[in-house]
């Protein structure tokens, strides 16, 4: 049985195995950053809904009507 001497790792060996392995993770981030982005558009859009429904309606439950007569 021949042995064979143990390849020497190189600076470049390195850095290829480190690129494959975040780019797995590059993809995933960005992809959740995505939809989080979108679920924060839409929640924000209906918080300003729902905050415009809820004055409307306290301000027709609150108004005050104003009589004017003139003599």
């Amino acid at each position: 049985m021949a042995e064979t001497a143990p390849k020497k790792i190189t600076r470049d060996d390195i850095h290829a195995k480190f690129a494959e392995l975040t780019a797995d993770v590059d993809q995933q981030a960005e992809a959740a950053r995505d939809t989080a982005v979108t679920i924060a558009a839409v929640a924000g859009v209906v918080v300003v809904v729902a905050v415009f429904l809820f004055g409307r309606s306290r301000g027709r439950k609150r108004s005050t009507i104003v009589e004017v007569r003139r003599f």
